[in-house]
Order: structure tokens, then sequence, then C-alpha cells
């Protein structure tokens, strides 16, 4: 496989996204809107998370939050391979109201990074299952293979402490945002909203975000933009819909977040 490139590979579930990559590239902080859980297979990467710095070899089980800021560094010339699903946040729920007997829906990975050889081999089976060609039994061994998996990643972040729950008025600002990341918004909008100056919403939002307004503000867009690509929309419309300046400024942003270039993103979503 060609340095720096990805893959979506198709998959025979609603709502799951299967990737498969080996590249170089240098991930800048970015979110995702899912679920991730995936294995590395070959070589290492550093990387920030919502637990702080992590790394993670060959074997290791890789995990993301929707929200959570993460990157990507590779460790050594090489760069590193890795496999990985990407889950819509409804289809963990209706996984963990499975697991936890309907006790809850919430779900959260707390362990950015597993060095569990049987939690990693159940992925695998997981990530075939899911990409494999169509059969009788498919979707009842998807189905078991991602209760399973869930459940064992559970057990094995318990002991994780939870992280500390976002203020309310960095709540209130970050909602802001989300409601429709394409309008313009001020910062000094943002901190009338927390009821804080500017500098202060500045301090307050990075500690409870990972990221500075206008950062997270980009990150919403460029997720906005890949949704939008996602299903059919043409590029320009989809920068133009995003909120971004145009199609240029874009296609910059989204290759710095994840490596590969939106017409190749569009692309692969219709092959």
């Amino acid at each position: 496989m060609a340095q720096r490139q990805f893959q979506i590979v198709r998959c025979h579930a609603s709502g799951v996204q299967a990737v498969v990559a080996d590249t170089r590239h240098t991930f800048a902080r970015h979110t995702h809107d899912q679920f991730g859980i995936g294995v590395i297979v070959r070589g290492a990467q550093k990387s920030a998370s919502g637990r702080g710095m992590v790394e993670a070899g060959p074997g290791h089980t890789i995990t993301v939050n929707p929200g959570e800021v993460h990157d990507g560094t590779p460790i050594g010339d090489a760069g590193r391979a890795w496999r990985m699903l990407y889950f819509d946040p409804h289809v963990v729920a209706d996984a963990m109201f499975d697991v936890s007997e309907g006790r809850t829906r919430s779900y959260e990975f707390t362990r950015p990074v597993m060095h569990q050889p049987a939690l990693a081999q159940r992925f695998l089976a997981l990530y075939a299952a899911m990409t494999a060609a169509e059969a009788g039994y498919a979707g009842t061994l998807r189905e078991e293979l991602l209760l399973t998996l869930l459940a064992r990643a559970v057990d094995g972040s318990a002991s994780v402490e939870a992280r500390a729950p976002v203020p309310a008025g960095i709540a209130n600002a970050r909602n802001r945002i989300d409601d429709d990341p394409a309008a313009p918004v001020s910062l000094s909008e943002l901190a009338q909203t927390c009821g804080l100056s500017r500098f202060q919403l500045i301090r307050a939002f990075s500690r409870a975000t990972g990221l500075t307004p206008h950062a997270y503000l980009i990150q919403r867009r460029i997720l906005a933009a890949r949704r939008l690509i996602a299903q059919g929309m043409p590029l320009a419309h989809a920068a133009a819909a995003s909120g971004f300046a145009d199609q240029s400024h874009m296609t910059r942003l989204f290759v710095r977040t994840y490596g590969i270039s939106p017409s190749v993103y569009a692309s692969a979503c219709t092959a």
C-alpha cells in the first residue's frame, strides 16, 4: 500500500464505516462524530487523546469517542498501518442497552490504547465480518461480535476515572456552534453566551474541549463537509454549505485532518 493511502472498505452494516490505512501522515488535532475502535497492525504512533498522550504499537487496540480531540504522529520513518471501524452513536447506544441488560444506553471508551490480545483478535474478527461478502449467517455473527467486543472493552476500561463534565456555560457556547457550524459567530458572542470575557472563554473552552473556540468551529465545519460529501454533494457545494470560504480552503483543512483529499474521500464513498 502506498504512503498516505487510505481505503474506505465496503461495510455490510448500517451506521458503520470500515477503514484500512497505511501511512506516514501526521494528523492534526481533530474530532469525529462517531465511536472508533481499531487495531494497529504494523508500526507505531503517538497521539494526544482525551486521557493525555499515548503510544500504540502492533497488536494494540485503539479507540476514540465522538467529540474526543486526538491527533496522530508515526513513530519512526516507516509509518504505521491499522484497521478501524467507526460506529454511529445510535449503533453503540443500542448495543450498550443490550450489554447493560437495559440499564443504560450510555457508552464511553475510557482507554485510548489497550494491550489485550484477546480484544484485538475479537476486533479483527468483527472487522472481517463487517467487510466480508454477505452470507446467510453474517448478520448474526456481526451482532454477536459487536456486543461481545463492547462488553470486553468496558471491562478493560472499568478502572479508569470518567472525565470531568463540561461546565454549563461552556456547553452553551459549544451548543451554539454545534447548532449551525456554517453560521458566522464572533468570540464576543460566544463569551456573552457564557458570561465570560473573551480571554476567559478561550481558556475555559480549551480546558473543557481540548480545542479553542475557533479550532472547534473549524472541526465542526470539517465534519459537516465530510457528511455532505459522503451523501454525494458536489465538493464546491459542500464547502459553501459547511461555512468554508471556498473549496480550496476546505480541501487544505480536510487533507490536514484526515490525510486524504475531499475528492479521494468522495470517490471512496461511492466505490
